[in-house]
């Protein structure tokens, strides 16, 4: 459905919310809304034209599958017709007019509410040298990225992934998969270094390693240069040295869409800056998802996190507040990566920890790595062990003492075990 063809609200018809940014986010807002009893208009506004739809396997199945190419959708267009949510796409919220209580949108619709999601999400931040410009190079985030990307693959040998985070590494297994070469350039010391400890940062460089993946840690790209007819040829790093570079994928992190927000006047700082119950500085605004920061009681400090599980949860949460039933946002947050055969998963916040101890073998690539901040679990890192990390969730959720570093180092060491011999004391 266009801009054209919604409904404009009006007061007579109640209370009303606009939600803008059809991610994850957007999308679960309004189903969530749904189940929670709210009746009156929802409309979902998303820029892009496609229906609202999964990104993790961008980077992962779908350049690999074609399967997974075919169904992306988060939901079916009849799914909201069906729940009466009035979708907005290829439409983009230009303007928040908060005195007046509505949108403004790109087409010059205005869209009135009651109450207003914003789940605007994040952007790819892009490097400022020179040769960005040149064809085959690409970031990763929305649907017509990973379309670009997949064209681009088929004509090439080599591809080079510059970050070596959670992007960059599930690219570089897809590399491999399909044949080809990659290499992985990574700014900072280790990989992965924002996300896991260092025991898992090594895991992982000697996994890619092992799997034919040139990883060049420590080195800053300085330049990406062309072939004389507009291609991506070599990427140079500031030492000196060069890469191959036939397609090159940027993944150094992303930027919160936080524009519309702050033009509004809502406090915005690496993120909209939201209360315990999701609510902006103004009380009619909620931020969720990746757009979002929150203040996180497991972190103890404010979070932006660019995860599904913290969208989903979050936008149940602005749901029931809406809906008058307003709780504290208290959910986990819990990730997971896959890369070849590993599915590496990770319950909790683990920056800032102070001690890691392994349990398990890696050797087998079935292991975890329980992260310690100040002698206390902070987080609990996992490769194919899923019932472990489902059990690490459950610790971690319920805030009760996990176990020791002294408890986790003894051989042998099972987090099923050491629950259940607590169940019984």
């Amino acid at each position: 459905m266009s801009s054209k063809d919604v409904t404009t609200t009006s007061a007579k018809d109640g209370p009303s919310v606009v939600v803008i940014g059809a991610g994850q986010a957007g999308s679960d807002t309004v189903a969530a809304l749904r189940e929670n009893g709210f009746a009156g208009p929802v409309t979902l506004v998303g820029e892009e034209d496609a229906l609202p739809y999964q990104r993790p396997p961008l980077s992962k199945g779908y350049l690999l599958d074609a399967g997974v190419r075919a169904d992306l959708t988060l939901r079916s267009r009849a799914y909201y017709r069906d729940h009466a949510v009035d979708l907005v796409l290829g439409d983009r919220a230009v303007e928040l007019d908060r005195e007046l209580q509505e949108v403004v949108l790109a087409s010059g619709t205005r869209l009135p509410y009651t109450h207003l999601v914003l789940a605007t999400g994040a952007r790819p931040r892009h490097l400022p040298i020179p040769g960005a410009e040149l064809a085959g190079v690409h970031t990763l985030r929305r649907l017509a990225d990973a379309e670009a990307v997949l064209a681009r693959l088929s004509g090439v040998r080599h591809v080079t992934l510059i970050g070596g985070g959670f992007i960059g590494l599930e690219l570089a297994s897809t590399a491999r998969a399909l044949g080809l070469g990659a290499t992985v350039i990574e700014a900072g010391p280790r990989l992965m270094a924002g996300a896991v400890s260092h025991v898992m940062s090594d895991y992982l460089e000697e996994e890619h390693r092992y799997r034919g993946v040139d990883v060049r840690c420590g080195r800053s790209v300085k330049a990406l240069h062309g072939d004389g007819r507009g291609n991506v040829a070599t990427v140079e790093t500031q030492s000196g040295e060069l890469a191959l570079a036939e397609l090159v994928v940027v993944g150094v992190g992303v930027l919160p869409n936080t524009a519309l927000a702050a033009d509004a006047g809502l406090a915005v700082g690496d993120g909209v800056l939201v209360d315990e119950h999701l609510r902006t500085s103004d009380p009619a605004v909620y931020a969720v998802g990746d757009c979002a920061r929150f203040p996180s009681p497991h972190a103890g400090r404010p979070l932006r996190l660019v995860s599904v599980q913290n969208a989903t949860d979050q936008a149940r949460c602005a749901a029931a507040a809406i809906c008058g039933d307003a709780e504290p946002y208290t959910a986990l947050p819990w990730f997971w990566s896959e890369q070849y055969a590993l599915r590496l998963q990770i319950a909790g916040v683990t920056d800032g920890h102070d001690q890691a101890v392994v349990a398990g073998d890696p050797s087998t690539s079935r292991f975890s790595v329980y992260c310690f901040r100040a002698g206390r679990l902070a987080g609990v890192e996992s490769v194919n062990r899923p019932a472990e990390h489902l059990l690490s969730r459950r610790l971690l959720s319920g805030g009760a003492q996990g176990p020791t570093p002294r408890e986790v180092a003894e051989p042998g060491f099972e987090l099923k075990t050491f629950l259940r011999a607590r169940q019984n004391v």
